[in-house]
C-alpha cells in the first residue's frame, strides 16, 4: 500500500518488477484479507439476533442473510465503476462530491463523521470488551465500568497502532482477519458435527410464529445490513491500492461471495445448537453457542469474538480517518485534518479526531439505539451515491470508465433501495425520522463554516491558532490534492 500523498513508486524500476506475477498475487491477496476483514467484525455476533425477530422464521432469516449478500454484491459493483472512474480516495464522499456539488458531499461527510463511524465504532469496541469479560464474570454482565474502559484502552492502543504506520495497521488487519474466519470456521464445524439437528431444519425452517409484514422484512434487512456494512471499504483507499482497475473486480468477486457463505452457514451453526426463542432471549448469540456445543472449551467464543472485533476496530478506524482527510482536502473540514505526519505519512489528526468522536459516543450513553440510525443513514448514502452513477452517465457519456457495468445493475439495487428505506421510514418513522434531522443540521453547519469564504480576521485567526499547535506538537504538515510530496502551510 503506497503511502497516501506521497511521491508514487514506478513499480517497473523496482529489482523485482520482472516477477509481476508475484507483484499481481501479492497485491490482490492484500486487498482479499482486508477487505472481508472490514465487513466481518461484530455485526455477525449482533445481526442474527434481529434479523430473526423480524424476520418471523429461520428460513426466511436465512434468505435473508443470502440476499443480504447479494445486495452487496451489486453495490460493491457499482462502487467499482466509480472508484476508477473518479479515482479518488474518499469513497461516496468523493463521489458524491464530483457528481452532485459541494453541500451534497458534506451533508454525507457530516453524517459519516459525526454519527456512522464513531457509532460504529463504539458498538464495535463495546463488544469486543464484553466478550473478553465475559469469560472472567460467567454469571453475570460484565460491570459497566469495566467494560467502557477496556473499550477506550483498545481505541486508544488501534489508533496508535494506525497513527505510527499504514504497513502496521494493513498487517494487523491481515492477521486478525485470518483470525475471525478461523472462528467463524470453528462455528461451521461444529455445524457438520450435528447434521442430524440440521436435517431438521428442512422441516422446521418455515414455522412462522409470526406474520411477517413488508416493514419487518424492511427491518430484518436493516438489520442485516449492519453486519455487511464495509463492502464498500476499499473505495475509502482507492489511490493507495495497486493497479485498482483489477485488483478492485478481483476482491469483490472473491470477497462477498466468501463473506455471505460464512455468514449464511455461521447462522445455520446458530439454529442448530439453539431454538428460535433460545437464540432471540440471548445477549450473546456465540457465548450461548459456545456453552451449548463446546463445554468446558466455551471460552474460546468469547475470545474468538474479541479477535473479530479487534480486527473490525482496526478497519474502521483506518477508512474513517481516509473520510475526514478527504474532506479536509476538498475544504469541507478544517485543514488541520489534511495533515500527515512527515515522517510516517499517517493522518494524525483525522485519526485523533475519529478517536475522540468515539470516546464521547461510549461515554454518553448507550450507543445500541443508534444502531438503526446507523443503518438507515447507511443505506441512504449507498443509494444517493449510486444515483450519482447514471447521473455521472447522462452527464459525462464519454469520460474513460475502466469498468462500466450493466445499467441493470445500479436499477435493480436502487429498486431494493427505494423499498427499504420506504418501509423502515414507515415502519419506524422515530428512529428514521432521527437520521434524516441529524444529516439535515449540516445544511447550515455547511453555509456558515464552508460556503461563508470572506470570515473576518479575527475568526481566521482564531482557527488557525490550533493549526500551528499541530504543526509543532504532531509533526504534520499539509497535504495537498495532486502534490507530489506534502506541503508547508507557512510556505
Amino acid at each position: 500500500h503506497p503511502r497516501p500523498c506521497c511521491p508514487r513508486m514506478d513499480h517497473s524500476q523496482l529489482p523485482w518488477a520482472t516477477h509481476s506475477t508475484f507483484l499481481i498475487f501479492f497485491c490482490l491477496t492484500a486487498n482479499l484479507l482486508s477487505f472481508p476483514g472490514n465487513i466481518i467484525g461484530s455485526g455477525i455476533f449482533i445481526s442474527p439476533k434481529g434479523v430473526l425477530e423480524h424476520a418471523g422464521s429461520v428460513g426466511l432469516a436465512l434468505i435473508i442473510w443470502v440476499l443480504g449478500g447479494g445486495v452487496a454484491a451489486l453495490g460493491s459493483l457499482c462502487y467499482a465503476e466509480l472508484g476508477v472512474t473518479i479515482p479518488k480516495s474518499g469513497g461516496d464522499y468523493s463521489y458524491v462530491t464530483e457528481i452532485f456539488g459541494g453541500l451534497a458531499g458534506f451533508l454525507l461527510l457530516w453524517s459519516a463523521v459525526l454519527i456512522m463511524y464513531p457509532t460504529s465504532l463504539a458498538v464495535i469496541a463495546l463488544t469486543f470488551s464484553n466478550y473478553v469479560l465475559q469469560p472472567v464474570f460467567p454469571n453475570c454482565i460484565p460491570p459497566y465500568n469495566a467494560s467502557r474502559i477496556l473499550s477506550m484502552v483498545c481505541l486508544l492502543l488501534l489508533t496508535w497502532v494506525n497513527s505510527s504506520s499504514v504497513r502496521w495497521a494493513t498487517r494487523i488487519q491481515d492477521i486478525f482477519t485470518a483470525g475471525k474466519l478461523l472462528a467463524l470456521a470453528l462455528i461451521i464445524i461444529l455445524l457438520k458435527l450435528f447434521q442430524s439437528v440440521v436435517c431438521s431444519l428442512n422441516f422446521n425452517a418455515f414455522n412462522f410464529w409470526m406474520t411477517p409484514s413488508v416493514g419487518h422484512l424492511a427491518l430484518a434487512f436493516l438489520q442485516g445490513s449492519f453486519a455487511f456494512s464495509g463492502w464498500n471499504f476499499l473505495n475509502y483507499v482507492t489511490e493507495e491500492l495497486v493497479d485498482p482497475r483489477r485488483n478492485l473486480p478481483r476482491a469483490i468477486f472473491i470477497s462477498i461471495p466468501l463473506v455471505t457463505f460464512v455468514y449464511t452457514f455461521t447462522n445455520i451453526a446458530y439454529f442448530t445448537a439453539m431454538s428460535p426463542q433460545e437464540l432471540l432471549s440471548s445477549n450473546a448469540v456465540a457465548v450461548t453457542f459456545g456453552e451449548k456445543l463446546l463445554g468446558y472449551f466455551s471460552w474460546v467464543m468469547p475470545v474468538s469474538v474479541a479477535l473479530s472485533t479487534f480486527g473490525g476496530i482496526n478497519g474502521y478506524l483506518f477508512t474513517s480517518s481516509r473520510l475526514c482527510f478527504s474532506g479536509a482536502r476538498e475544504g469541507h473540514l478544517p485543514s488541520l485534518l489534511a495533515m500527515i505526519h512527515v515522517k510516517h505519512c499517517t493522518p494524525i489528526p483525522a485519526l485523533l479526531v475519529c478517536c475522540m468522536a468515539t470516546l464521547v459516543i461510549m461515554l454518553v450513553g448507550d450507543t445500541y439505539t443508534l444502531i438503526n440510525y446507523v443503518s438507515f443513514i447507511n443505506y441512504l448514502c449507498y443509494g444517493v451515491t449510486i444515483i450519482g452513477l447514471i447521473v455521472l452517465r447522462c452527464k459525462k457519456p464519454k469520460i474513460f470508465r475502466p469498468i462500466k457495468v450493466n445499467l441493470l445493475i445500479p436499477i435493480t439495487y436502487l429498486a431494493f433501495w427505494a423499498f427499504l428505506l420506504i418501509f423502515s421510514l414507515y415502519s419506524e418513522p422515530i428512529v428514521c425520522g432521527v437520521g434524516l434531522i441529524i444529516i439535515l443540521t449540516g445544511v447550515p453547519v455547511f453555509f456558515l463554516g464552508v460556503y461563508w469564504r470572506n470570515k473576518p480576521k479575527s475568526v481566521n485567526r482564531l482557527i488557525g491558532k490550533p493549526v500551528l499547535w499541530c504543526l509543532a506538537a504532531l509533526l504534520v504538515v499539509l497535504c495537498l490534492q495532486g502534490s507530489a510530496r506534502p506541503l508547508n502551510p507557512q510556505r
